[in-house]
């Protein structure tokens, strides 16, 4: 039987962000090739593509046997058990950001074992803070062990939201909003787990791929935080859905008032 040496896959995964921080800083500055996905809203960058293919090639080589799955394509086409070293890549989470901002963006990896949440990281590019960690060995930013959260309730504190769920007051999210302490639309999963984790939003929700929620959802599991749909089931990490990420209290606020009709 072959034992996985988790230290070795944290400390090569840490090396590769450093790279991929300087691949998309040097981004920032350069033209981009920029195209539309499923509508003007979603895009993609030729970086995306490079930070993703950078990783996938770095997994492969390190790790023979690993199976992936990456926003921009690179997936093996046999994950529908997820058994042994599985990866899951967003390579650039903010993309639209990115882009017209510079600013508010993230990489994003989560590694599975045999369907087991292992480790999750996702890079705040801009501030150089790498959130990372698991069940086993708690969640760090950089060096340095977060804090625990305080469990507050919604009316305690903001909200990170959707801004197309809040437009169209998808699920009630209107009266969810006015019931917080304020609204933040940030357009980055990444970044909006990273709040929660730190205690600046009390909850973040919002309609997330596989790739948009997997790092983040092992990290708020192993930091003490509610991670769930928005009907208050367990989120399956190979499919998409309307993710809620919250401390627990305003988790139970949030999908009692979502709940309403």
């Amino acid at each position: 039987m072959v034992v996985t040496d988790w230290q070795q896959i944290n400390a090569s995964v840490q090396t590769w962000f450093k790279e991929v921080r300087c691949q998309l800083l040097a981004g920032c500055e350069t033209k981009l090739q920029v195209a539309k996905k499923s509508g003007r809203t979603d895009l993609v960058t030729n970086i995306d593509k490079q930070v993703e293919k950078y990783l996938v090639t770095q997994i492969k080589q390190t790790f023979p046997g690993s199976r992936v799955l990456g926003e921009e394509g690179d997936r093996d086409q046999d994950l529908a058990t997820y058994q042994g070293l599985v990866w899951i890549i967003d390579p650039l989470d903010g993309t639209l950001n990115f882009v017209k901002q510079k600013d508010h963006f993230a990489s994003m990896l989560a590694v599975y074992e045999n369907g087991h949440e292992k480790l999750g990281y996702i890079l705040d590019v801009i501030n150089d803070k790498l959130y990372w960690g698991g069940p086993e060995s708690g969640v760090f930013c950089n060096t340095a062990r977060l804090p625990k959260v305080p469990d507050l309730f919604l009316d305690q504190g903001l909200l990170d939201v959707s801004g197309r769920m809040l437009i169209r007051n998808y699920r009630n999210v209107a009266q969810v909003a006015e019931k917080s302490m304020g609204v933040r639309v940030y357009g980055s999963a990444g970044i909006g787990f990273i709040h929660v984790l730190t205690g600046k939003t009390v909850g973040y929700c919002s309609h997330l791929h596989p790739w948009d929620h997997a790092a983040g959802k092992i990290l708020a599991k192993a930091h003490g935080l509610s991670v769930k749909s928005i009907d208050d089931n367990e989120l399956d990490v190979l499919s998409s859905n309307n993710v809620l990420v919250a401390t627990k209290n305003a988790k139970n606020d949030i999908i009692k008032l979502m709940r309403k009709r």
